[in-house]
């Protein structure tokens, strides 16, 4: 078992209803796509939404989590 920070922001936040929170994962294949598995299935209403996803603060789609990674959902970014 594994302790992920999660950090949701924008509509994604408005939508889970919290900002941030920790969640222990099995260790075993623990990944950025299951992890965003996970989340949607918990929250499904985010799957009508776009969003990237960043481990430690870089852009990642299907990195191997490790114990204390910070990982957020980010919606995407407008330009200017």
């Amino acid at each position: 078992m594994m302790m992920i920070k999660v950090k949701y922001f924008g509509a994604i936040a408005e939508v889970t209803g919290v900002s941030e929170e920790v969640l222990v994962l099995e260790a075993v294949d623990s990944s950025v796509q299951k992890l965003s598995a996970f989340c949607l299935q918990k929250y499904p209403q985010i799957g009508n939404l776009s969003f990237q996803v960043a481990v430690n603060q870089k852009i990642s789609s299907n990195t191997e989590l490790s114990e204390n990674d910070e990982v957020a959902f980010l919606p995407p970014f407008a330009g200017g």
